[in-house]
């Protein structure tokens, strides 16, 4: 009888579950005036804190055509037992998790396994978290002082804030020496929504960069007077702006992309009509330049010989990824090889990979999956994703048809073991929906974020329509069919020249879409100046009780290659152990067109786990870690805390 009364208990406890699952709103208002919202439209008023130096005329309220979302905050009551979160079985404490059927077989050694994490049936939320910040997001650089650089372009015209203070008017080099009034670049505070209007010389548009070991961002390349550009923005000077030295690389660098060395010098890659790379070394503006021919970026160009102006190329902003052996993986149109960067000598080709284009215009997403550290060899293995068909730019580009054919943006995504020298590009599961201009970003936990982009078209002025509202959460490691599940959309295009990224406390920051060679409001889908926040599945408010949280004063912030280093850490969720205790570190990704150029992720061996205190072990080389700043991660049973910056030379 005890037993039949236990069972009809569980049965309306799981009911209830059910019908009362999901996200929870209250009352509670957001400093800034920021809130939470989930497809509503209202009006969002540019708070006081926006700075002054908006110019007049500038509309006050978030353009027409979009509508503006800030219902109010927080949830202010959690219930201690919240339906949306589902608890697997209960596992003894150091039972290992059995791989589940369909796993692929090429998990990485040592990755911790998911059986003991909490589960959590929340989809994310949305916030506004600056309504009009004046200038859009094109080239986008999380620095380690936690203000977000971003900027676009000198030579179009003027954006929606002025440089600033009032009569700041510099002559533009690339404006004929007229005086130029409008910021074109800022840095924006990711815990506060502020910002400051920063000062560009010469035209970093469609450019590349990177961060120097020493946290200071570098810019290189652009078009016009940029071509071959190198500029600087300190990290450490907080009224700083950029300070650029021209006719610096060997070669034109526009579409280019970047790739962290193990010595913090990086290699610089294409570009349009540019068929070679070169290394830019670190902590200098000037320095002796190099060219290393790279036959493959021309056989990778569609058509080999454009006429003027009717470029497609399907191969710019190439994708770039350091592999444990200290060679660099590189990515173009439909095809990929290793090759050593020192020398450029290839060390292996693969095949093509079918269904079409990956690269700019066409622009698929691709990221190297998390290094996971153990003493053997280290696992590296790339997914790419979406694009569009090799023909879809010249379907739809003014400049090549009158007849314009929005081509839909591909579904299928692919992987390939790049420390196997027999691998072969291995078919992924489908995406619920074709992207282009996607994003793919690491999260915390080790799973990955598919977010913004188009499902119809390609990059380009106007080339897409038909904008993917929706966030993807992408676990590599779960079998076949379950590796995808869409999270709650925005309502806010991010198409052509959009950004986004991780921030420390786990959120992505998401900025940006311009597909106009001017700033326009009010159009179809308008340039963009509102700044949103996603909270993944992970930041579910039932969750907040499982945070672990890290102690900065105990921590390590200087992590030495393959030395032990301690991490103060309280566990509010129970007790910690080496098989649910998981620590991450994020290079901070310079994004754009899509591609987040050096984003890697690192899961760290542990030596020890008490109740308050980690014994972790660094990288072992620049070559899995290349020198600079982190975002250290400790998750508890797949519940991250807030990050902090580290280190790591």
């Amino acid at each position: 009888m005890a037993l039949k009364s236990s069972t009809f208990f569980l049965s309306l406890f799981l009911v209830f579950s059910v019908a009362t699952a999901g996200p929870h709103h209250g009352i509670a208002q957001r400093r800034h005036g920021k809130g939470h919202h989930h497809g509503q439209q209202g009006g969002a008023e540019i708070p006081p804190e926006i700075p002054a130096e908006i110019p007049p005329g500038t509309p006050a309220i978030v353009p027409p055509g979009n509508p503006a979302v800030i219902p109010p905050g927080n949830p202010t009551v959690i219930p201690p037992k919240n339906p949306s979160i589902v608890n697997p079985a209960d596992v003894p404490p150091g039972t290992p998790a059995v791989v589940p059927p369909g796993t692929p077989a090429g998990v990485p050694p040592g990755t911790p396994t998911a059986g003991n994490d909490v589960e959590t049936n929340f989809k994310g939320s949305w916030a506004i978290d600056n309504p009009n910040v004046g200038v859009a997001a094109m080239q986008f650089q999380l620095m380690p002082n936690n203000k977000a650089v971003w900027f676009d372009t000198t030579s179009l015209g003027p954006s929606a804030r002025e440089l600033g203070p009032p009569g700041n008017c510099p002559k533009s080099p690339e404006m004929n020496f007229k005086p130029d009034c409008y910021a074109h670049a800022i840095a924006y505070d990711v815990e506060t929504g502020q910002s400051r209007t920063i000062y560009m010389d010469g035209e970093p548009w469609c450019s590349s960069g990177h961060l120097w070991p020493t946290g200071d961002l570098v810019a290189t390349g652009g078009t016009r007077g940029g071509y071959k550009s190198v500029r600087m923005l300190s990290l450490t000077d907080p009224n700083a702006n950029f300070v650029e030295k021209k006719n610096v690389l060997a070669d034109n660098r526009w579409y280019s992309s970047n790739q962290v060395l193990e010595d913090g010098s990086a290699v610089v890659v294409g570009g349009r009509n540019s068929f070679s790379y070169e290394i830019v070394p670190p902590n200098k503006l000037e320095f002796p330049s190099k060219k290393f021919n790279l036959k493959f970026l021309q056989e990778t160009t569609v058509p080999k010989k454009p006429g003027p102006g009717m470029y497609i190329e399907n191969n710019l902003y190439p994708f770039l990824f350091l592999i444990p052996d200290g060679n660099v993986f590189l990515f173009a149109n439909d095809r990929g090889i290793i090759f050593h960067p020192h020398t450029g000598a290839v060390v292996r080709e693969f095949p093509k990979l079918p269904g079409g284009a990956r690269n700019y215009p066409p622009s698929g997403m691709a990221a190297l999956l998390p290094l996971t550290i153990t003493s053997g060899d280290i696992h590296a293995e790339v997914v790419i994703c979406g694009g569009n068909t090799q023909e879809s730019y010249q379907s739809v580009d003014s400049k090549h048809t009158k007849e314009r054919v929005f081509v839909p943006a591909l579904r299928d995504c692919h992987r390939l073991v790049l420390t196997n020298h027999s691998s072969k590009w291995e078919k992924e599961q489908d995406m619920p929906s074709g992207r282009c201009m996607g994003d793919l970003l690491h999260l915390p936990t080790g799973d990955l974020l598919m977010i913004n982009g188009a499902q119809k078209g390609v990059a380009g002025w106007e080339n897409a329509i038909d904008p993917n509202f929706t966030p993807v959460l992408y676990k590599p490691y779960k079998p076949m069919g379950q590796r995808f599940k869409e999270m709650v959309p925005t309502n806010i295009a991010r198409m052509y020249h959009s950004v986004s990224s991780l921030i420390p406390d786990g959120k992505i920051l998401v900025a940006g879409s311009n597909p106009h060679a001017k700033y326009m409001l009010k159009a179809e889908f308008p340039t963009e100046l509102r700044v949103e926040k996603f909270s993944p599945h992970y930041l579910d408010p039932a969750l907040n009780g499982q945070r672990p949280v890290i102690s900065p004063e105990i921590t390590e912030k200087v992590l030495k290659y393959g030395k032990e280093f301690k991490i103060g850490v309280k566990f509010n969720g129970g007790q910690a152990n080496a098989q649910n205790v998981k620590v991450t570190l994020v290079y901070p990704p310079f994004t754009t067109h899509g591609f987040s150029m050096n984003q890697r992720l690192l899961i760290l061996p542990l030596k020890a786990v008490a109740n308050d205190l980690i014994t972790a072990v660094a990288p072992p080389s620049g070559k899995i870690a290349p020198p600079g700043y982190y975002m250290l991660f400790v998750n508890f049973r797949g519940v991250p805390g807030k990050g902090v910056w580290v280190h790591v030379d």
